[in-house]
């Protein structure tokens, strides 16, 4: 943990009140996490997301918008053959979920008829406005597009920048495990882990036990 600097909070500045249990001290005006509550946050949210996959169905969300996190995300859910969203959150993915779907099966369907010989009566400016429309709705729903309902938990890299998810989670009444830098409400998630949410490494690390978790409880370990 130490290598993968997820000790390394934001600057004192930056911090929230509620985190302050979870540091360790300051150096040069910057948190330094205490790395038994990360250890402990880190065990406690990857048996919470066995215990979920472990269910028949139930799928993990894993969400993180941030430029460092999307690859991290996208590579770890699909290990876990979890749904995925990488790019911009959406209002109402969860709270509006059936437009959401509605979405997706409108991918879906655009999808399947590619290569429908119908097609070819189309105009060019007609193709034309189709394939954007793919490649709109591809651009924010490609991770969710087997989503077929809520999913029964979030796990999001970064609880702070992804507060919009965090919210619509909790009114739904979906559990957040969440990545808590010293700069965010560890209060808001259901299962906070302490850690810096900006080095990759650190990202990677925590992405990659949660996902593991998931594996494990599908019996697909690598």
């Amino acid at each position: 943990m130490l290598e993968a600097g997820v000790h390394f909070g934001h600057e004192k500045s930056k911090r929230n009140p509620k985190m302050e249990q979870f540091i360790y001290m300051h150096r040069n005006k910057v948190a330094i996490i205490d790395l038994n509550y990360t250890h402990e946050g880190l065990l406690k949210a990857a048996q919470f997301a066995y215990e979920i996959a472990q269910k028949p169905h139930a799928e993990i969300l894993f969400v993180g918008t941030k430029r460092q996190a999307r690859p991290i995300i996208q590579k770890y859910a699909e290990e876990a053959k979890m749904p995925y969203i990488t790019r911009r959150w959406l209002g109402g993915t969860l709270t509006n979920f059936t437009t959401i779907l509605k979405s997706i099966e409108k991918l879906q369907e655009l999808k399947r008829t590619e290569d429908d010989k119908s097609l070819i009566r189309l105009t060019k400016k007609e193709r034309a406005v189709r394939q954007k429309e793919i490649e709109r709705l591809e651009s924010v729903l490609e991770g969710m597009k087997n989503l077929r309902s809520l999913p029964a938990a979030l796990f999001v890299a970064g609880a702070h920048d992804e507060r919009i998810a965090v919210r619509e989670a909790i009114r739904m009444g979906i559990p957040v495990i969440g990545i808590t830098d010293t700069n965010a409400d560890p209060s808001s998630v259901t299962m906070p882990i302490p850690a810096n949410d900006d080095a990759i490494r650190s990202l990677e690390l925590v992405t990659s036990v949660i996902a593991k978790a998931v594996m494990a409880a599908r019996g697909a370990t690598k």
